[in-house]
């Protein structure tokens, strides 16, 4: 649930990147788009705004999917506002490098206090599902202790208290998590985010791009239909991610002038995979109109068009 509710309120942060690089290559392009037309040659000079649009969007991914996670969790939890948004985002920043050693012309430079694009692009989104759960959970376990809260005087505003009274499991959720961070890196000699990516997210995404894992997928959810189980909500946490990503991938694949990867995606599934409903509600609904008996039954099919 806290999965799904996150990444139904990133779908328009998507598609919103999506329709950035549309303009981008049919309109302000001037070797493909409208652009190309000598009178609209005009419009090529607009093109950084689509690409601005589609940056800070499919760019970013990870970043928002870990802020909102963090906040429907803390609900389920019974902690409100945006505040363990930003714990699980600074918990995740927290185990990612930010010095990279580049070379140029045979000399080594070391660049600090960047953060590389695959962590905050989808490349990153598993890890940050992980970070956020774990960071969030520890935190809210920590808030329930009387011993960490700092109390106040009544005098004091309540929005002043309340800050306080987080401070010391903010501390120790960050630092925990950064902690675990350096001693997996110190311990295997890889941080997290390769470790999860190469050992969870890229063979997920293998399969789920696959004609046997899509079909397994589908077959799987199709099962829960028939022992009385909303099929489509047991798999979601696992395929919306996945297919949600392979969108951000093919647009920042389109708008780069490179092949588009992916082939199953959202869209795929919905046209495809659930064409006439989730769990195939349209054949039920034909049978029940063909050959049903049962009146209620019968009133059920009175909604088709």
């Amino acid at each position: 649930m806290v999965i799904k509710n996150a990444f139904a309120a990133l779908i328009p942060v998507i598609i919103t990147g999506a329709f950035g690089t549309l303009f981008s290559a049919m309109v302000f392009d001037s070797e493909n788009g409208l652009a190309q037309i000598s009178f609209l040659r005009f419009l090529e000079e607009l093109k950084p705004i689509a690409s601005a649009i589609s940056y800070v969007t499919l760019s970013f991914l990870t970043i928002y999917a870990v802020f909102l996670i963090g906040i429907e969790l803390a609900k389920l939890n019974k902690v409100d506002g945006v505040f363990p948004g930003i714990i699980a985002v600074m918990s995740y920043l927290s185990v990612n490098p930010t010095v990279y050693e580049l070379v140029n012309e045979n000399q080594t430079v070391i660049v600090e206090n960047v953060l590389a694009k695959q962590y905050t692009d989808t490349k990153g989104l598993f890890l940050g599902m992980l970070v956020s759960i774990l960071s969030i959970e520890l935190y809210c376990w920590l808030r329930k202790q009387k011993k960490l809260q700092l109390r106040m005087p009544d005098t004091v505003p309540t929005n002043v208290s309340a800050s306080f009274s987080a401070l010391f499991p903010t501390i120790l959720t960050v630092s925990g998590i950064a902690a675990a961070g350096f001693i997996i890196k110190e311990l295997t000699g890889m941080y997290l985010y390769d470790i999860i990516y190469n050992v969870v997210q890229r063979p997920l995404e293998g399969v789920v791009q696959g004609l046997p894992g899509i079909l397994l997928l589908m077959f799987i959810a199709q099962v829960f239909w028939v022992i009385g189980i909303h099929g489509n909500q047991m798999v979601k946490p696992i395929r919306e991610p996945l297919l949600l990503a392979a969108i951000a991938v093919n647009t920042e694949a389109f708008e780069a002038g490179k092949e588009v990867p992916n082939i199953i995606t959202m869209p795929f599934w919905d046209m495809y995979m659930s064409m006439g409903g989730s769990g195939v509600t349209i054949g039920l609904l034909i049978a029940v109109l063909l050959v049903g008996k049962r009146e209620d039954m019968k009133q059920i099919t009175k909604i088709l068009p």
